[in-house]
């Protein structure tokens, strides 16, 4: 099928000549691009979960304003 597609200069300038590097028509070379895109498999694996860390007990309960400010000016 024929088409006409607008593609920048810088990006066209850089199909040509990795078609030509590879032997390949522009066309071949773009409908390769656009069928490995299109077959990619979208990432939606979640976020890997964040890393957590033991640290002992609290050492001041941060909901206890006055217990907060006494471990404050101790430091």
């Amino acid at each position: 099928m024929k088409t006409t597609l607008n593609i920048d200069d810088t990006v066209m300038a850089k199909v040509k000549r990795e078609a030509a590097k590879r032997g390949m028509t522009m066309g071949e070379l773009v409908e390769t691009a656009l069928r490995t895109f299109l077959n990619a498999k979208p990432s939606n694996d979640p976020l890997p979960p964040l890393p957590s860390y033991s640290m002992g007990p609290m050492l001041v309960d941060i909901a206890d304003r006055d217990a907060l400010y006494d471990a404050m000016e101790r430091e």
